[in-house]
């Protein structure tokens, strides 16, 4: 199950332009960067705190340690094992 929302997590990210990756934790949530212009970053926060894959349940969405880089760090996006 959690390799479908990482998959659909990483279709929805290709799908806006960003970069970055997205891993499942020993604890059940998902972690990851997301890098890209702001506004498509905000629609991916967005995607990820109400949306998600169809057969995910969220019970919250944490973004943290956001800042402003002037070039990407991370050129694609991937599933981390």
């Amino acid at each position: 199950m959690f390799a479908l929302i990482l998959m659909y997590t990483e279709d929805q990210a290709r799908s806006l332009g960003l970069s970055g990756w997205v891993k499942n934790t020993r604890q059940g949530t998902v972690i990851g960067q997301i890098q890209g212009p702001a506004d498509r970053v905000n629609d991916m926060k967005h995607w990820l705190k109400n949306v998600g894959s169809p057969s995910s349940r969220i019970d919250r969405a944490v973004f943290s340690n956001e800042r402003d880089i002037s070039k990407l760090e991370i050129l694609n996006f991937s599933t981390r094992y």
